[in-house]
């Protein structure tokens, strides 16, 4: 009896998550097991897998995924779930996709909108709220910074040259990237899309820091100024650079 008792005991603690990233790596652990140790505990019948189980088969949000998509309304409404794990959790999602861009961005070129809209794609076709996200770029058109300048609604009068290319020269950068995205879902350019990116421009064709591209994220698509050969030329004349608007 007491070996039988031994030995659920060892099979207990062989399948809790901390003693499993122990004695075998954190590689070795599934998305729920490695959710479930950020959670710590689960709540009342119901242990800390079976609650990170729960939420990784959220309607709407299911996988990993979907779980940096989960709002923090929507984790604070789940039972077992306070302030403190919902806040550890958004935190944890944000964490992991910093770390994913920021390794994709050293090895990516930028110079092809295609890269861009890839880049961007998941972590902005689901925003409800515009953002412009301004790239900064070497002479290669590899990533030196990416910063959010906007979020709300993007229009031309917020969109100030000033303060983006003081950022470009703070970084030294030789190309800049305007993205933003579409709550609607549609990508097409609007009248103060076409405004923001003639600011831009002109402002970069004053300085020698060309603007390669504005890309405008959609739903699961994207309209690049470049590709659509609609993108202001540097001229060092205002109305040259203003002209293809």
């Amino acid at each position: 009896m007491d070996r039988m008792k031994a030995t659920m005991k060892e099979l207990y603690e062989g399948e809790r998550p901390y003693e499993r990233c122990l004695a075998c790596g954190a590689g070795a652990l599934s998305d729920k097991e490695l959710l479930a140790v950020l959670l710590r505990t689960g709540t009342v019948g119901e242990t800390a897998c079976e609650l990170a189980g729960r939420i990784l088969s959220l309607p709407g949000y299911q996988g990993l995924t979907g779980f940096g998509r989960i709002p923090l309304e929507r984790l604070l409404k789940l039972k077992g779930v306070g302030k403190v794990k919902a806040v550890q959790l958004k935190c944890a999602a944000e964490l992991a996709s910093r770390m994913a861009k920021a390794t994709a961005g050293e090895r990516l070129c930028f110079g092809t909108p295609a890269t861009v809209a890839d880049y961007f794609m998941e972590e902005l076709r689901y925003e409800e709220q515009e953002q412009l996200i301004v790239l900064f770029l070497d002479a290669r058109s590899r990533l030196l910074k990416e910063k959010l300048m906007f979020k709300g609604t993007v229009n031309a009068s917020l969109a100030s040259p000033r303060e983006i290319f003081l950022e470009a020269l703070e970084v030294h950068a030789v190309h800049v990237v305007l993205v933003h995205n579409h709550p609607s879902g549609d990508p097409a350019p609007s009248d103060d899309d076409i405004r923001i990116t003639e600011r831009i421009c002109y402002g970069g064709d004053l300085l020698g820091i060309r603007l390669l591209d504005h890309v405008i994220i959609g739903d699961g698509c994207y309209c690049s100024f470049k590709e659509k050969k609609i993108l202001p030329e540097m001229s060092g004349d205002k109305s040259v650079c203003m002209a293809k608007g």
